[in-house]
């Protein structure tokens, strides 16, 4: 049994049982003193009766003796109507029968209990339920003479609660037959309700397990309720899924990090038996050999250095943000990759605003940023097109838009080029995780990274910066110069 049903056992159906034997119990209580109270009242109600018809007789005489009152008691003994239901008699004043309606007269050891609290009691009249010599419950009532008489002292009646008791009986156990019917019901509802939590809560264990030890084809069935157990089932093969297909595009980015990483590196072996072979520093080919090993291993260090950087984003960025001219940042990443960008036949189309745009930022981590998305800009350009940067101030908010003429990002790739180890059906060489590190860190600096691409036209790279304000932190030095030199600016449109 699930520690679940354990829960509900101890609880609710605990607290069910408490509610339907409270219930069960008021029930009863309440039935005894219905019946009970019936009884009483038909008693009051004849001895009512006779004091009644008693009192108008002796207020039209009131010359009667207190014989005659007597023989007037005794007649209404012997002509009492209801002797099969009741018993009705007369008391002396030691409290012993001096009449019945049956006939028997039987002197009691003591006098009764309902005599007894009739004369104690400022209302005069006495009550008492007993168990006779047969066994059978005897409800009795003693009320005592409203006026004198010869020897009557009070009037006593009596009746049998078998009946009631029987009727009292059975109240009792249909009450405890829909009790435990109502138990029943409620366990089976309660077993059914859990069974189809526990259930459904079972396989999510099992399948989380199976994540945990690396399956992660598993999934889980669909669930007929549209509810949190239902919605937690469909998280979970959403979440397998995603982590199916991050542990895929991770095995083709190591794929692609080995090919890429072989690459140069056979071609720097090779060359380096070229001249070793050679050993003439003249030789035409020992100067190119050189020339190509070094455009390897800077292209190794390039590929190391990005597999570090987002390592190290992966255990958290750490900035070190000061405020920033957001125009010097550009203008310096733009002199950076400016003859790169001319040596594969491209243009740098860039205007360097006259106004600073101050901005609060780690200057290392945006200077990575701006590298990274205009060495995509050259990988994926064809040689004659044109790199744009612009930037623009709207609201709080600071833009750089970068944008190139090369062949696009294709619409199934779109929504997934910033996802760690992506790489799309047309992607070139390099290790795929440049655009996942700009939106990590563009995150970070509470900036965001957005990409806009059309196949066979270009893409546009707009990175969002807030505005420096001095209510965001204080400075950690004085805000730098922009570059004032001619040359900063790259070449404009038609020049």
């Amino acid at each position: 049994m699930s520690s679940i049903t354990r829960r509900w056992l101890r609880g609710s159906l605990l607290v069910t049982l408490l509610l339907v034997a409270l219930a069960e119990g008021l029930f009863i209580y309440a039935t005894y003193s219905s019946y009970y109270n019936g009884v009483r009242q038909a008693i009051l109600s004849r001895i009512s009766s006779i004091s009644g018809q008693l009192n108008i007789v002796t207020g039209a005489n009131p010359a009667l003796t207190a014989s005659s009152r007597s023989q007037l008691l005794h007649r209404a003994v012997e002509q009492f109507d209801a002797k099969d239901k009741f018993e009705f008699m007369l008391l002396d004043s030691s409290g012993q029968p001096l009449i019945t309606s049956s006939g028997a007269v039987v002197r009691y050891d003591a006098a009764p209990e309902d005599f007894t609290r009739a004369l104690s009691g400022s209302s005069g009249q006495g009550e008492m339920i007993y168990t006779d010599a047969s066994g059978h419950r005897v409800m009795a009532i003693t009320v005592l003479v409203p006026y004198a008489c010869e020897d009557a002292a009070a009037m006593r009646m009596l009746t049998s609660l078998a009946l009631v008791d029987e009727a009292l009986t059975r109240q009792v156990l249909l009450a405890l037959g829909v009790g435990a019917l109502i138990l029943v019901f409620t366990v089976w509802s309660g077993l059914f309700f859990v069974g189809s939590i526990v259930k459904p809560v079972h396989q999510i264990e099992e399948a989380a397990t199976a994540i945990a030890r690396g399956d992660l084809s598993v999934r889980l069935p669909d669930t007929p309720y549209d509810d949190e157990i239902g919605r937690l089932c469909q998280r979970i093969n959403e979440m397998a899924g995603e982590l199916s297909k991050t542990e895929r595009m991770q095995n083709e980015f190591i794929s692609s990090v080995s090919h890429e990483l072989r690459t140069p590196l056979t071609s720097i072996r090779g060359w380096v038996e070229t001249i070793a072979a050679i050993r003439d520093p003249e030789d035409e080919n020992y100067r190119k050999g050189l020339s190509i090993i070094g455009q390897e291993t800077d292209r190794l260090y390039t590929m190391v250095e990005e597999l570090l950087s987002f390592s190290r984003l992966q255990s958290g960025i750490k900035l070190e943000c000061q405020r920033l001219d957001l125009v010097a940042e550009v203008t310096d990443a733009a002199l950076f990759m400016q003859p790169r960008i001319e040596k594969e036949g491209l243009r740098l189309v860039y205007e360097e605003p006259e106004l600073p745009l101050p901005i609060w930022a780690d200057p290392a981590r945006l200077r990575q940023v701006f590298v990274n998305v205009l060495d995509n800009a050259v990988k994926y350009s064809c040689r004659g097109g044109a790199i744009t940067i612009d930037l623009l101030q709207e609201g709080e908010n600071a833009y750089v838009t970068i944008t190139d003429q090369g062949r696009g990002i294709l619409p199934e790739d779109l929504e997934n080029v910033k996802l760690k180890f992506f790489k799309g059906k047309g992607a070139v060489r390099g290790s795929g995780i440049g655009l996942a590190v700009v939106d990590e860190i563009m995150t970070a600096l509470d900036g965001s990274a957005d990409i806009d691409s059309q196949p066979g036209v270009g893409t546009t790279v707009t990175l969002r910066l807030p505005l420096y304000r001095p209510a965001h932190g204080a400075e950690t030095g004085p805000r730098p110069e922009p570059a004032k030199t001619e040359n900063a600016r790259a070449e404009q449109p038609g020049q």
